[in-house]
């Protein structure tokens, strides 16, 4: 009887703990899910009172995030009504008596940011393994006080120093350009790197690495050959990280692009239509723009957990 009671008791505190799981989802997810509706919204649900919950979706979001337009006067809306070869994009535009002319640069935005978070990110993880791997196996001077040092300017808030890195960018050459930008994700990722690599290769036992030595090995040999197949794990949780960041980043990018290197998040709100702010076409840029990294950290998920729980457990 007591052996069925605890049974019972355990099953309980399973289906509360599920419960609470599920209810916690869904209160996370609500914004991403009001965004997703946004997407689809037309301009008059969006700015119901009160807030409109259902409603005829539309593809208007969409269209204005991927196209420039401009107003059409009657006589040329009729001309375009009696057009048979209008796509289904213009057909949409063509409802809001506006006539597409020509590509936004909505993708070449998401270009930008593929481009220098996924150098960024590379560049941090890279070196940031060499780094943990020096701190690890071999004695280095100060070597507290150097890891403090990394650790505290992962602590300075990035746009607390936005204005000099404008002005030495500026002067530099640097501003408004890939390198620059590359340049400057990689140096607050770094920080990170080594903080959570060093903490995945001193796990790994000297032990392999004497006895590759031993063996004839060199050091890079035994490196290459050894600590990096053991330490996919911890580089696969870091650079999760340093993707997130290095793709999210918004003060940065907003002040030291104009144009060339803009990347998506400050120029995903700046979505100007002919009726004035765009909320459908911000939202679906969002969602758009939500969705490589849901990919990658769910690809990566186990690593990622790993990476957030390593240490909370010794033997």
């Amino acid at each position: 009887m007591p052996k069925v009671e605890h049974q019972g008791r355990a099953r309980a505190v399973k289906t509360v703990r599920v419960t609470l799981a599920i209810a916690l989802c869904i209160i996370y997810l609500i914004p991403v899910l009001w965004m997703l509706s946004t997407a689809f919204k037309p301009r008059e649900a969006i700015v119901a009172v009160p807030p409109k919950i259902t409603f005829n979706p539309t593809m208007e979001g969409f269209v204005s995030l991927f196209t420039k337009r401009s107003t059409l006067t009657r006589m040329q809306m009729e001309q375009y009504q009696q057009r048979t070869d209008l796509s289904w994009w213009d057909k949409v535009a063509l409802e809001r008596g506006l006539a597409i002319i020509g590509p936004s640069q909505y993708v070449d935005r998401v270009k930008n940011s593929l481009i220098i978070a996924g150098i960024s990110t590379i560049a941090a993880v890279t070196l940031g393994l060499l780094s943990a791997y020096a701190f690890s196996r071999f004695r280095v001077r100060a070597q507290a006080d150097w890891l403090f040092f990394i650790l505290s300017t992962r602590m300075l808030p990035p746009v607390v120093v936005t204005i000099p890195i404008f002005l030495m960018y500026r002067q530099l050459g640097l501003f408004d350009t890939h390198i620059g930008l590359i340049l400057l994700y990689t140096a607050f990722n770094l920080s990170l790197s080594v903080w959570l690599l060093k903490g995945f290769v001193d796990e790994i036992p000297r032990e392999y690495e004497e006895a590759a030595l031993v063996d004839g090995y060199s050091r890079w040999q035994a490196f290459r050959k050894i600590v990096l197949p053991q330490s996919v794990t911890g580089i696969a949780a870091t650079a999760v990280f340093s993707l997130i960041f290095a793709w999210n980043e918004y003060a940065f990018a907003l002040m030291l692009t104009s144009d060339r290197a803009r990347t998506a998040p400050p120029s995903i709100p700046s979505v100007v239509g002919t009726a004035g702010r765009e909320w459908a076409a911000t939202a679906a840029g969002s969602l758009l723009f939500l969705i490589p990294v849901v990919i990658v950290a769910f690809a990566v998920r186990k690593y990622l957990l790993r990476g957030i729980t390593f240490g909370a457990i010794r033997q």
